[in-house]
């Protein structure tokens, strides 16, 4: 793989013009949705365009590609892939295309999204798709670097909490079958499409693992931050059928999603003031036990 430009807004649309004229679409009025982890573009023609970061990889791509055309196959909805010859990688940056199946940005109620959660569940994902176990870890070791962008205290404290929760992970023993999870289930990422269906994006954390890890999010957002509230909460638990909350170990799961959030951050922590003082205010709440409720999203 080439060694990628930085992906800033200038970068990322000349590699959208590229990689339009690769598969044969026009580029004329895109929208650039987001740039975060990926630069996300909704072209005139019904398309999403995700241009990735230099850390995404072909066979990252490639993976999600097949997940979503297995996903179309059994009929579940998912966001679809588009029918070209994808993934495409310029520049040093690894392109995908899917059908745009909204022009707003509206989230599912939490009840549809246990419903994509628990039939998400129920499949048997073929051996041809040679999804990988999840590795949580191996995700939280290749954050560390971005914590010498914090405080030298904070950064020692965060590594030290992280080897106390390896070790606790290690000792879980988890309550439900593993299998198929999306990875980073939650209502972020179940959009409705323009019938006002409920559809699962962002194929890129699918793996095979414990099934809890699709469940911790949403019991995070309502115990801890108030992102929901309990009525959908309750809805929540009784359409998937088990409240994560009552496994004893949701608190490392938990934990592990705020570190995970945290770590993150610190990568914007430089170029950004307010992230930099929104990891702080993370970092402390952690260390003290403190209040989740003023954590902002990012």
């Amino acid at each position: 793989m080439t060694k990628a430009r930085a992906l800033t807004e200038e970068t990322a649309h000349r590699t959208l013009v590229a990689v339009c004229e690769r598969v044969g679409l026009d580029p004329a009025g895109a929208e650039l949705i987001r740039i975060g982890s990926n630069a996300v573009y909704r072209l005139a023609k019904p398309v999403i365009v995700r241009i990735g970061r230099d850390g995404e990889t072909v066979e990252n791509a490639r993976r999600q590609v097949a997940v979503a055309r297995w996903l179309a196959s059994e009929n579940y909805p998912a966001t679809r892939a588009l029918d070209v010859d994808q993934p495409v990688e310029l520049d040093g940056h690894v392109s995908t295309l899917w059908e745009s199946a909204s022009e707003r940005e509206e989230y599912a109620p939490l009840a549809q999204v246990a419903e994509l959660i628990r039939r998400l569940h129920e499949l048997e994902a073929p051996a041809s798709l040679a999804l990988p176990r999840i590795q949580p870890f191996a995700k939280l070791d290749e954050y560390l670097p971005d914590l010498e962008r914090v405080d030298g205290a904070d950064a020692a404290f965060m590594r030290e909490r992280i080897e106390q929760l390896r070790s606790r992970y290690e000792a879980l023993d988890f309550a439900l079958k593993p299998g198929v999870i999306h990875g980073d289930a939650n209502v972020g990422n179940v959009i409705l499409d323009r019938e006002g269906h409920p559809l699962l994006i962002d194929l890129d954390s699918f793996c095979t693992g414990p099934r809890e890890w699709d469940l911790v999010q949403t019991a995070l957002f309502f115990e801890r931050f108030a992102w929901h509230t309990e009525e959908e909460y309750r809805q929540f638990v009784e359409v998937y059928g088990f409240d994560v909350m009552t496994w004893p170990g949701y608190p490392v799961l938990a934990e592990y999603r705020e570190i995970s959030m945290t770590l993150w951050l610190c990568g914007k922590a430089v170029a950004d003031e307010g992230a930099a003082a929104e990891v702080r205010k993370r970092i402390e709440a952690i260390r003290t036990g403190g209040s989740r409720r003023d954590w902002a999203p990012f």
